[in-house]
């Protein structure tokens, strides 16, 4: 068994060599393939950084009527955090609403002291309330108007900014299932030009596999050189594809951070390396051995 597995791995590597070109292209096909679907990874980061970023964004206002006690917008605050629609919640009372238009304002000094005339404080109490999908804003909206504490509540902006959470969904919708069909056309894309350069390799050996089937070889010593070849054009398509990554995200991470500061791809390239590595790898030695097996079929049968 050692020993068939050593002429199968020589074999292999040297397959690998002696087609030199062919194994060029293939690795520069599978490099480019890798790359691309990296690129794909990147760009589902990138979108789904801007869409969470929108979506924090989002929110809906409860504001309470001028004699709304406290208490009672406390108890309404615990309430709504129960449900499990909810992420967050922050409240602000009208002496920090009225400190917050103070501030937003302070260079408007005939404003201020209009606002200063009225003796009293005019601004509302009110609850920002934040959901964990953009989805179930309408839920969370439906269960204030039935709620016991309406009474207290004077006005609800969800009404005003339905329209934007509804197209908020609707683009974080088709954002991914657009990035799951283009993922498979180019999966599909990569298997089929990997296949045919494998076959062009394999091509040249069909002679060499009719010996070996009539001579008794089985089918698995036969696929086990090729199987090899192709792990080894998956093994140098994913140093070559991560070769060219490093330097490109040196020129571009920077920039992309400068437009997007709280995207930095920089970092999340950096801290998900392995991740990465160990899923350019598996996905370029699979394209290479699925490509290998599929192209070598014709040629088992003398």
């Amino acid at each position: 068994m050692i020993t068939t597995l050593k002429r199968i791995f020589s074999a292999g590597f040297l397959n690998f060599w002696r087609n030199g070109w062919l194994s060029t292209a293939t690795v520069l096909i599978m490099t480019i393939t890798l790359l691309v679907w990296s690129g794909l990874l990147l760009l589902n980061v990138v979108m789904t950084g801007i869409l969470d970023s929108l979506a924090s964004k989002i929110d809906i206002s409860v504001y309470f009527s001028l004699d709304a006690p406290e208490p009672a917008i406390k108890d309404f605050q615990q309430k709504i955090q129960q449900l499990s629609q909810v992420a967050d919640t922050e409240y602000i009372s009208r002496d920090e609403a009225i400190d917050v238009f103070k501030d937003k304002h302070s260079g408007d000094s005939t404003l201020v002291a209009s606002l200063q005339e009225l003796g009293s404080n005019p601004f509302e109490a009110s609850l920002n309330i934040r959901a964990k999908e953009t989805g179930q804003y309408g839920s969370i909206a439906d269960f204030i108007d039935k709620t016991e504490f309406k009474n207290i509540i004077s006005k609800i902006n969800f009404a005003e900014n339905k329209t934007a959470i509804e197209r908020l969904s609707h683009i974080i919708s088709v954002t991914r299932q657009s990035g799951l069909v283009l993922s498979l056309i180019m999966a599909f894309i990569a298997i089929l030009v990997a296949f045919n350069t494998v076959r062009l390799a394999i091509y040249s050996s069909r002679e060499e596999i009719s010996v070996m089937k009539l001579v008794g070889a089985s089918n698995w010593f036969v696929r086990g050189p090729f199987i090899m070849e192709g792990t080894l054009h998956g093994v140098f398509s994913s140093f070559f594809a991560l070769s060219v990554m490093i330097p490109a995200l040196g020129v571009i991470g920077p920039r992309f951070n400068s437009f997007l500061p709280e995207i930095n791809l920089i970092s999340y390239f950096y801290g998900n390396i392995w991740q990465i590595v160990l899923l350019q790898t598996a996905a370029g030695v699979a394209l290479g051995v699925f490509s290998s097996l599929i192209a070598i079929r014709r040629y088992l049968k003398v």
